[in-house]
């Protein structure tokens, strides 16, 4: 088909396909899905070479979020059976750190529960760990709620490297999925992360109910945000919550929307995350042909996820490596 290597090689060369493309990208993936997924293949090797990053997280704070997002098991507003607990100790959170590094993670990421951190211990904390998981090695990570700049600034004076803030959805869709803080909100945060020079990650969740139009919205928000990193999750229904039996993607589905993703985002991190053990299944590895080249591996915040070993098994299988250099890991930005 002429038409996807054509809108292929404006990806490579242009980096400037819209929303039309990306919904024809999405037609001729349901009629030819493995054409498109191969073409979304050379485009993460143009770009990204052959190098696949991997990423692990510790849930540093869980549960009794006052936020109602339908999806999480974390909320308040919903009877769920995780466990929850206030911020772990510094030790904790570096013991977890060291075993990421000897599992052979590249980015570390301390993630907490709640729309923010509400005390001066929790901030001192987050920010004495943050340093010593930069002198282990790694790309020291955090999603924090929301932070202003000032506390963005606070973070990269520490030594952090990228914060995390997913947009989770469409602008259009994200009423239906939380009703306690806005769309808006979330954008507001990105911005104050990147003026203070912090490397951004930002995605979403999709299975939530959103159509392919929400995915592509959300993808040319995240481009106009110009975030580094872009995680893609794939709902796991949660017991408990609102969104707990809504019907699972396909994974062909998954691997289609994943490639739009590529086309939009040719030169972003595009990293696979939480979700994808169950829905991809025996398709997994595919999500590196479809357009990732970056994992999140080992446990997930409230879910279990893959061991570090299949999945750098899986990596060199693929003929890819897991070996990522420093300036590979950095690209554009610094510590």
């Amino acid at each position: 088909m002429d038409d996807i290597e054509f809108l292929k090689d404006r990806a490579v060369k242009r980096d400037d396909l819209g929303f039309e493309e990306a919904k024809e990208i999405w037609e001729m993936g349901k009629e030819k899905p493995f054409l498109v997924l191969s073409k979304a293949n050379e485009i993460v090797r143009a770009h990204k070479g052959r190098s696949v990053s991997l990423c692990m997280i510790v849930n540093a704070k869980s549960g009794l979020c006052t936020e109602d997002c339908k999806f999480c098991a974390q909320s308040v507003h919903y009877r769920t059976d995780i466990t929850t607990y206030p911020l772990l100790d510094e030790m904790e959170i570096l013991a977890r750190a060291k075993h990421a590094k000897e599992e052979g993670a590249h980015y570390f990421g301390i993630v907490t529960s709640g729309r923010s951190l509400k005390s001066s211990r929790e901030w001192e904390t987050i920010q004495s760990a943050t340093s010593k998981i930069k002198d282990l090695g790694l790309k020291p990570c955090a999603s924090l709620g929301f932070i202003d700049e000032e506390e963005a600034r606070r973070l990269k004076r520490s030594g952090l490297f990228r914060y995390h803030h997913n947009l989770e959805t469409s602008r259009d869709f994200f009423k239906n999925i939380c009703t306690t803080h806005g769309y808006e909100e979330k954008v507001e945060t990105i911005k104050n992360a990147k003026k203070a020079g912090l490397s951004v990650c930002s995605g979403g969740i999709i299975g939530m109910g959103e159509g392919i139009e929400d995915r592509i919205k959300l993808a040319l928000t995240l481009r106009e945000l110009d975030v580094d990193s872009v995680p893609i999750n794939i709902l796991n229904p949660r017991p408990g919550t609102p969104l707990y039996g809504t019907p699972p993607l396909s994974p062909l589905e998954i691997l289609i929307s994943i490639a739009i993703f590529r086309f939009l985002l040719p030169k972003k991190d595009i990293k696979i995350c939480a979700g994808k053990e169950i829905h991809l299944r025996q398709l997994l590895p595919l999500a590196f042909v479809a357009g990732c080249n970056s994992i999140m591996t080992g446990s997930y915040l409230t879910t279990s996820g893959r061991s570090p070993k299949l999945d750098k098994e899986m990596i060199e299988d693929l003929g890819l490596s897991w070996h990522v250099a420093e300036d590979e890991l950095c690209l554009e930005k610094k510590i």
